[in-house]
């Protein structure tokens, strides 16, 4: 059985964090680069450098939100959608428009698929890759009801 239980947005109650920003440490920072942005498609906003060698690109995501789960829910999505225990302690999970294609474009540039494109219960296209900067992505797709596409 899944629960759901969504929360809406509070007007009446200012905003007190304005942007969640993920800092990965990229051992290649290049190769690091080209995948999550020119690959994945995240438009960079900017980029600084300093002495040393000392370099950041901060690119835009869209929309951020912070997933905490507990153990229990970790364990059952890997089981969902790759159908083992896999996942690091923090997983990065990016919406994109077509799962099949994006995998297929990000496995293409070097990410290593963990598991294809697989319908979850939740009404999603999901992938797992394992991507530069030694991050485990989800590449995730929300199919509407109309939607029939399977693994």
């Amino acid at each position: 059985m899944i629960y759901c239980r969504a929360v809406s947005d509070s007007t009446d109650q200012p905003q007190r964090v304005r942007q969640l920003r993920l800092v990965v440490e990229a051992e290649d920072f290049a190769e690091a680069v080209r995948f999550y942005r020119d690959v994945l498609g995240l438009p960079e906003q900017a980029a600084f450098a300093g002495e040393g060698d000392a370099r950041v690109v901060i690119l835009d995501a869209g929309r951020a939100t912070l997933e905490i789960a507990n153990p229990a829910q970790k364990r059952m999505i890997d089981e969902v959608e790759v159908g083992r225990q896999v996942a690091p302690r923090i997983r990065v999970a990016f919406e994109v428009d077509d799962t099949v294609a994006r995998t297929a474009e990000a496995t293409a540039a070097g990410a290593a698929e963990v598991a294809p494109p697989t319908r979850t219960p939740w009404n999603s296209l999901n992938s797992r890759l394992e991507a530069p900067a030694e991050l485990q992505i989800t590449l995730f797709q929300e199919l509407g009801p109309q939607d029939t596409t399977t693994d």
